[in-house]
């Protein structure tokens, strides 16, 4: 059966896109909104600051924050396949080992930086933190159309003292949407590539209103294409709009809205004995295995397949989302400004597999707290039987927050102080519908159709509400002496997160508690730059970050009187991140280098279990990283510019890890031993040692070409180091054409994009806590699943503005 696809009502088809291409004659690639301004606010997260020359064609950006940072900006995101997510976009940092789950990017990815996960990352956009308020994942995807990002940027070491984040220990990366230009267009986009590829992208600007002073932007794409292994794929609709006016050069409001709804099949993970059995493109099942004939007062099964020949119509993944917000600007005085971020984020939508073998006798008995209640499930008069149904993760979110801020100038002090709040209903449950004979779900949203228990509750397979509140403070002095050749930065911010862990009885956990943890910690950061001179700087900085637990480690707990208890009190992370670096930025060349070391308290490693629909935690412990970091680029030079970047990390885990295993006695009851496994001494999981990245390219008036490679060395696989993850070199190849303007359209562009140019074979662990492949006494091995590396991908893109 043909996967569904959103009605051609809806938005045009492929082929009448392509008539219009024709008529263009021509490709386009969005052209760079570069965003320069000037501004006495000191760079933040909130705020992304271009002062200096772009180089290495977007690349990497002139920089004078007193800490590592690197930033991409439009000129390079438009040479990128506009169907990518933000993770792609970063990949040719030195920090960065990114990857996608596919060549199109609509599938998502992964990413670690200096060796954090990306749920130790903060996430933020227009200010707005994005990381999941549960177990702070981040899904790129989702979040806005490439087209629409002006600025992409990245501070290796530390989180920028107002940054809004409670779970970032490892820096944080920000994207920055393009304002509505200042000039009325209507632009339109066509992309076409391998894999059935296709994204239509729309956006009017209004330009400048009758006031002088307002200019408005809606956009909106669609986007889909075939998974590369399997049947299936990804089927994506977005909208941006945004608003800006300007009452003077000092007081402004702009805001944005900016809206998802994506329904995409899962990609396969596979262990080592799974690729070496089936191959590399193996893949769910093509075929509905079916439902067993009825046979009334007969127990009777469906086939209870394993969850990697789940069928593939069950494996979607539908996620809508919306995050909403606004920024404004105001002077107060003549050396006090002021700055406020409402917002709002909601989202909704699944996760996981959906294909269940549901017993009927499996069902939640209220009185008894177990799971004997039976359910006629396919409707032959008894309760013996097993079925499949449709079951996944469902998670509903409603976060409002506001983040303020005043800056004042006095003598040679820039004071930034200010507050940010939150409070984020995270709902995660876990209803079922049928599944009818051709193997599709009564509603893939899991929203109509819900199987409910005999006392008229519905099934859950898991009821969580978490209620998240959380607040900070911070304040930094930015000091100038010299003429601003020092300058030194004095931080604090003092994060706190209030966790109110709900559980209400489910089939997961037969009885209903309650748990409610506080976390805070006092998070100074210094930071210095010299400039030696004009093209010459030295920096340095010292920050201490924290992670709150994920919601998910309260799950599963023994309770007494309803109030959660935890075996062990899970502890915030903690980690101390130290930056020397020196800069020289020329009109022609910038290169940056910096060395860094992090030490880590309690480090947190999380991983999501495909096969069980569980997360899991493990504390690792003390962990210390240390490397340094390298990038070059430069203008062009008769029509060349380069960019160059290589990163290098050691880790190296301090303690050996203690894990527990039930073992089953003969004759007596289970015995619980704890097992201590080897993992001091050992690298940390999903750290290559080497990361490096080029970029070649050569541009005239109307045309460009550019090659970039990128080369990820070696890393482990598991905690202990017994399973290890092979290196790898991507190359990829750009072009683009811009022909003349006519009478009725301007800036028609042809753009080429080609990935994996060679057609590597790679693969990349899908979780970073897998702690042992191979048994370690009675601990058996853990499986570490793998997504594998798309082939070879080629896309055009059309577009032009009217």
């Amino acid at each position: 059966m043909k996967q569904s696809r959103t009605s051609s009502a809806a938005f045009p088809s492929r082929l009448s896109m392509l008539a219009v291409a024709a008529q263009l004659t021509c490709l386009s690639m969005a052209s760079a909104y570069a965003q320069t301004a000037e501004s006495n606010e000191p760079v933040s997260s909130q705020q992304v600051t271009i002062t200096g020359k772009k180089v290495g064609m977007g690349l990497m950006v002139q920089e004078n924050a007193p800490k590592a940072r690197s930033t991409i900006t439009a000129e390079e995101l438009a040479k990128q396949r506009p169907t990518g997510n933000a993770y792609e976009a970063l990949e040719l940092m030195p920090a960065v080992n990114s990857y996608n789950y596919d060549g199109t990017g609509l599938f998502g990815g992964g990413l670690t930086l200096r060796g954090f996960n990306s749920d130790q990352i903060g996430a933020t956009i227009n200010g707005v933190p994005v990381n999941d308020s549960g177990s702070f994942s981040i899904y790129p995807q989702e979040y806005v159309d490439q087209e629409n990002t002006c600025t992409q940027f990245v501070t290796q070491g530390s989180t920028d003292v107002d940054s809004p984040q409670i779970g970032a220990t490892g820096g944080n990366f920000g994207i920055t949407t393009c304002d509505p230009s200042k000039e009325k267009r209507f632009r339109v986009a066509q992309t076409v590539g391998g894999l059935n590829l296709s994204k239509t992208y729309m956006r009017y600007d209004t330009g400048l209103l009758s006031d002088g002073r307002s200019r408005f932007f809606i956009s909106g794409s669609h986007a889909q294409a075939d998974k590369f292994k399997g049947l299936g794929g990804a089927n994506r609709d977005h909208v941006d709009m945004g608003f800006r006016t300007d009452f003077d050069r000092f007081n402004s409001i702009n805001g944005t809205i900016l809206y998802n709804r994506a329904i995409n099949q899962n990609i396969s993970t596979f262990n080592l004995a799974d690729l070496a059995k089936n191959g590399y493109y193996y893949d769910y099942a093509t075929t509905f295995v079916g439902h067993k004939p009825k046979s009334p007062g007969k127990a009777v099964s469906d086939t209870d397949s394993a969850f990697a020949d789940a069928y593939y119509q069950l494996t979607k993944n539908p996620f809508e989302n919306v995050i909403a917000s606004a920024t404004g600007k105001f002077r107060i005085g003549e050396n006090t400004d002021i700055k406020v971020i409402p917002y709002y984020w909601y989202g909704y939508g699944t996760g996981s597999n959906q294909q269940k073998l549901q017993s009927e006798s499996g069902f939640l008995n209220a009185a008894t707290g177990k799971n004997t209640a039976g359910v006629d499930l396919n409707g032959d008069g008894d309760t013996l039987d097993k079925v499949i149904v449709a079951n996944s993760s469902l998670t509903r979110t409603n976060r409002p927050g506001i983040t303020a801020s005043l800056t004042h100038t006095i003598g040679n002090h820039q004071i930034l102080a200010g507050f940010w709040y939150e409070r984020a209903t995270h709902e995660q449950f876990g209803p079922m519908v049928s599944v009818d004979d051709a193997g599709n779900a009564a509603d893939i949203w899991l929203k109509n159709g819900r199987i409910t228990r005999p006392d008229g509750t519905e099934f859950q397979s898991r009821n969580w509400k978490t209620i998240s509140t959380a607040y900070q403070f911070f304040a930094q002095d930015t000091i100038s002496f010299m003429d601003d050749k020092l300058s030194i930065n004095l931080g604090l911010r003092v994060p706190n997160m209030k966790r109110d862990f709900t559980n209400t009885a489910s089939e997961e956990t037969g009885y209903g508690y309650n748990i409610k943890r506080d976390y805070s910690e006092l998070l100074p950061q210094l930071g210095a730059r010299f400039q030696i001179n004009n093209n010459n700087q030295v920096f340095a900085s010292l920050a201490k970050n924290m992670k709150a637990p994920p919601n998910f480690a309260y799950s599963k707990l023994k309770a007494i009187n309803g109030v959660g208890q935890l075996p062990v009190d899970v502890k915030a992370e903690t980690s101390y991140n130290l930056d020397v670096g020196y800069r020289h930025q020329t009109d022609k060349l910038t290169s940056q280098v910096s060395a860094y070391v992090v030490d880590f308290s309690d480090r947190q490693a999380t991983a999501y279990d495909e096969a069980t629909k569980t997360s899991s935690l493990t504390n690792v412990g003390k962990v210390k990283t240390q490397g340094f970091e390298v990038e070059l680029g430069n203008t062009p030079v008769n029509g060349w510019s380069f960019y160059g970047s290589a990163g290098f990390a050691t880790s190296e885990i301090k303690e050996n890890t203690m894990v527990s295993q039930v073992v089953k006695v003969t004759g007596k009851p289970d015995q619980t031993v704890i097992v201590t496994l080897p993992t001091a001494g050992k690298q940390m999981a999903l750290t290559p040692e080497w990361k490096l990245g080029l970029s070649a390219s050569y541009e005239t008036a109307v045309w460009y070409t550019r090659l970039k490679a990128k080369y990820t060395s070696t890393q482990q696989a598991t905690l202990v180091n017994d399973e290890e993850v092979p290196a790898y070199t991507l190359v990829g190849f750009d072009a683009g054409y811009q022909f003349a303007n006519s009478s009725w359209f301007k800036k028609p562009t042809l753009r080429l994009s080609i990935s994996n140019l060679f057609d590597k074979q790679y693969r990349n662990p899908s979780s970073q806590n897998v702690t042992n492949a191979q048994a370690v006494g009675v601990y058996a091995g853990r499986n570490v699943f793998y997504y594998m590396g798309s082939p070879r991908l080629a896309s055009v893109t059309l577009s032009a503005d009217f």
